[in-house]
């Protein structure tokens, strides 16, 4: 059964009945060309590294969305590969219940911190960060596992 909640109407105080929804996101896995994947250290929290991405905003694509959140973590324009996985735990962001499609992209370039990101790094599957954020370790794994075959 759908969760729903009342509030009252902003203009006119009548209570009205939504409904409580995911919300939509995207990460987007960037292979550096032979240097490894970025990931950004996050300034707001959750606080840990993670893979860039972000929320989709209303009127726009998926596939618009994870190239704008690239460019505005990174700096850098990305090529997206292919669509990988949707990822859909209601507790892997303890802000919200998200649904993220994650993409694979390429890149070239520096990347350079920015929007959320206080830091960005370059990382290999044998020497990722200890403190990653949401459930990304556990995409990471997944695209580790799905570049070995």
């Amino acid at each position: 059964m759908a969760a729903k909640i009342k509030k009252p109407c902003p203009h006119c105080g009548t209570e009205t009945e939504s409904y409580l929804n995911p919300l939509p996101t995207v990460d987007i896995i960037i292979e550096l060309e032979g240097r490894g994947i970025l990931l950004i250290n996050r300034k707001n929290y959750p606080f840990g590294w993670a893979i860039p991405g972000g929320f989709v905003d209303y009127g726009e694509s998926l596939e618009d969305a994870a190239m704008r959140e690239a460019k505005e973590e990174t700096g850098l324009e990305v090529k997206l590969l292919r669509q990988f996985h949707a990822y859909s735990k209601p507790e892997r962001d303890p802000r919200h219940h998200t649904i993220s499609t994650v993409y694979i992209a390429k890149a070239h370039g520096t990347p350079l911190a920015a929007d959320d990101a206080v830091e960005v790094g370059i990382f290999t599957e044998d020497a990722l960060p200890s403190r990653i954020a949401f459930d990304h370790r556990e995409i990471l794994a997944d695209y580790f596992a799905l570049k070995k075959k």
